[in-house]
């Protein structure tokens, strides 16, 4: 349905317009008439099915409209927490889109950034925040943060913040809003715990589910295909898949740190543009390298599960899981990341000797009918043609395929960030070795023409370098 017929206030209405957005999702639909009335919502919806435009557009018209007054007030009015970094920046950007023609002031806090520049949005004035509870919670206890005017509060990706640890901080910070505030929960799961929340804090909410299968089920125009693989020879496997006919924006998967860095810099070797996300990266690098991908400078995104989760980038057309997930909800939540939008996008998962029965439970779990993956290296003839890659494909991007301008082409910003090792600065070894030349030099004396060390006579000071095993033996 068009968002005009659902309630939508028409300067939203035209943003969307703007952006190429004209018609709901499931979720949105269902979703916008009860929420724009104020109600307490939970929604399940799969990953990928716009559910933060089912909570965005609301809190946007009720910003236009019914607290129009409130905006003369510098305190927000609106509160969006989320689990990630990732996520929190893209809210913001979707939220900031739709209102974009009522000059919506939206800012975004997180940890891993100074908070001096979060601290003077907040001083200037904003209709919603997006945020994630460890600094939402910070800035409220220095008093930098009003939570006592929130009409609106919106709980995102809720099973996420439970599997991080965060739920005791979205406690205390439910505990600073005002009671009668409207509450709105989005989970792709309940868990106990979720549920034992919504009863505390939320009034008779409405559950809102879009869709019948829920979190259990992959993107349904997501070809999946999984391959059984040998370590050695994954990475070119990889490297074939990706020069695949019509292949876009590509995101690898890794479990480790380590194993995200080795791929990285195997496939930038290869001639392939890359970036790399991870927890070791500070904040700068890691937006750095989104940016870089979400504007085409490099076209693989490599990563840990720190990125399987809120990251919406139109034009990913591979997902690759180069190690088995852990279980079945971390398969759909990779692979979701293609397939969005109702959009095609192509899964691919390489399962080692040792992971077949980790595999075999997630194809059990979600019915996917492939248990045996196919024995594969990357001469395998069924590879080329499953993926379409080029025939004459080998391990190495052909230089005539190399257009693009890489991570080096994308600004690195200073966030102020805190809570980073700083390293050492290089050391000066000319300025070392004169300091120590100078040293030697005040140290040595002289006695008769000859050198004296500190502690004696040349002779005495032989003896004492010279312990018992430095006795010559047999009268030498």
């Amino acid at each position: 349905m068009p968002f005009r017929d659902l309630g939508a206030d028409e300067v939203i209405c035209a943003a969307l317009d703007a952006a190429g957005i004209t018609s709901s999702f499931p979720i949105q639909a269902l979703t916008l008439p009860l929420a724009i009335d104020g109600q307490d919502i939970i929604g399940q919806a799969r990953t990928g099915t716009g559910k933060t435009l089912a909570f965005g557009i609301p809190l946007l018209h009720r910003v236009a409209t019914i607290f129009a007054a409130d905006r003369e007030v510098k305190q927000p009015s609106a509160l969006v927490v989320v689990p990630t970094r990732e996520l929190a920046v893209q809210v913001a950007d979707d939220i900031t889109r739709a209102g974009s023609r009522m000059a919506a002031r939206v800012l975004t806090v997180y940890g891993g950034r100074a908070y001096e520049p979060q601290i003077d949005g907040l001083k200037a004035g904003t209709d919603i925040v997006v945020g994630t509870p460890g600094r939402l919670l910070d800035l409220a206890n220095r008093r930098n943060l009003d939570l006592s005017r929130i009409r609106s509060l919106v709980l995102d990706e809720a099973d996420k913040m439970l599997d991080l640890g965060f739920l005791p901080d979205v406690e205390r910070l439910l505990k600073l809003t005002p009671s009668d505030r409207q509450t709105m929960l989005f989970s792709a799961t309940m868990p106990g715990e979720v549920v034992t929340l919504a009863r505390r804090h939320m009034r008779h909410p409405t559950n809102i589910r879009a869709e019948d299968a829920g979190e259990s089920a992959p993107p349904p125009l997501t070809t999946q295909h999984v391959y059984r693989t040998h370590p050695m020879d994954k990475i070119e496997v990889l490297a074939r898949l990706l020069q695949a006919k019509d292949r876009g924006l590509s995101m690898v998967f890794c479990h480790t740190k380590r194993a995200v860095d080795q791929v990285t810099s195997a496939l930038d070797g290869r001639g392939f543009a890359v970036a790399s996300v991870h927890g070791d990266l500070g904040q700068s690098q890691r937006e750095r390298a989104l940016r870089a991908f979400r504007n085409g400078k490099v076209d693989v995104l490599v990563a840990t599960e720190v990125a399987a989760r809120g990251i919406d980038v139109d034009g990913v057309t591979h997902v690759v899981n180069y190690e088995c997930p852990d279980d079945e909800k971390t398969y759909v939540h990779r692979i979701g990341r293609t397939g969005r939008a109702g959009r095609a996008g192509v899964a691919v998962t390489f399962v080692d000797w040792r992971e077949v029965q980790r595999w075999k439970l997630i194809n059990d779990a979600l019915g996917l009918g492939q248990p045996e993956p196919a024995e594969t290296y990357s001469t395998s003839e069924h590879l080329y043609s499953d993926l379409s890659i080029p025939p004459e494909a080998k391990g190495t991007l052909p230089r005539a395929q190399r257009g693009r301008a890489g991570l080096e082409a994308e600004v690195e910003e200073d966030l102020g960030e805190t809570g980073r090792t700083r390293s050492r600065p290089p050391r000066d070894r000319d300025r070392d070795r004169g300091r120590n030349r100078t040293r030697n030099r005040k140290r040595t004396r002289t006695r008769g023409g000859k050198p004296v060390a500190d502690g004696g006579a040349v002779g005495d000071e032989a003896k004492r370098g010279r312990g018992r095993r430095g006795r010559p033996r047999g009268g030498g």
